[in-house]
């Protein structure tokens, strides 16, 4: 499996595209501000051609580009339904102090939009995702678990997990935004991501990679929880 990644726009969201080797089709994660064109840029370079977006959250950086890359290429945008709302209003998600920064008549919803629920299991270009809802950063959040490699493989089957803004290397997502609790987003990562395998790596939306034993050692936000 591949997993490509670049930071985008001026808030350097993680925008992630997953495809499995030799393969032409993609999933692209969190296509955020001005990614559209690094994103064009990559199938190019891969011979890749994408088939969904998946969503993390409906916070603006990380939706940015969702519509012109769903409506260009004619694929659908998977996203929670508490956050689906902010695809075509996304002032909702950002509070009255930040909501000023942005124009809801700028943005609207791709052509096509499907819910994501606890527990999905999706096919997407032959990729296995797991969906987990993780409230707390929005009520939407959720994080998306695959597995790279196999039996055959020289490391063996590994998971990994795109976890949006619910968890970061060494730190957690805030929860000061309209829909967000602290409380729900540590009882949601202890439910959900804690007890995941130790070298799960976690692939977040903003940063650098880390691994949920890592996390689990030192993360600051997660010692009371372990």
């Amino acid at each position: 499996m591949r997993v490509m990644g670049f930071p985008a726009g001026m808030f350097q969201t993680n925008c992630y595209v997953v495809a499995l080797d030799d393969e032409q089709e993609c999933v692209v994660i969190d296509p955020g501000q001005d990614a559209l064109e690094p994103l064009k840029q990559v199938f190019a370079e891969h011979a890749l051609s994408p088939v969904a977006v998946l969503l993390t959250h409906g916070h603006l950086d990380h939706t940015w580009s969702v519509q012109p890359l769903c409506d260009e290429f004619g694929i659908p945008a998977y996203i929670h339904p508490d956050d689906r709302e902010m695809l075509a209003r996304p002032s909702t998600g950002l509070g009255p102090q930040l909501s000023g920064f942005v124009a809801d008549s700028d943005f609207t919803e791709p052509g096509t939009v499907k819910d994501l629920s606890d527990g999905d299991k999706l096919e997407l270009a032959g990729i296995e995702f797991t969906i987990d809802h993780t409230p707390g950063h929005t009520r939407g959040s959720v994080v998306a678990r695959t597995t790279v490699g196999g039996a055959g493989t020289v490391d063996g089957p590994r998971a990994i997990v795109f976890t949006g803004d619910t968890l970061f290397a060494g730190s957690v997502g805030r929860s000061d935004l309209p829909g967000g609790s602290h409380e729900q987003l540590l009882a949601a990562i202890a439910d959900k991501l804690l007890p995941l395998e130790d070298d799960t790596v976690i692939l977040p939306g903003h940063g650098g990679t880390s691994t949920i034993g890592r996390e689990r050692a030192a993360n600051p936000f997660l010692q009371d929880i372990r």
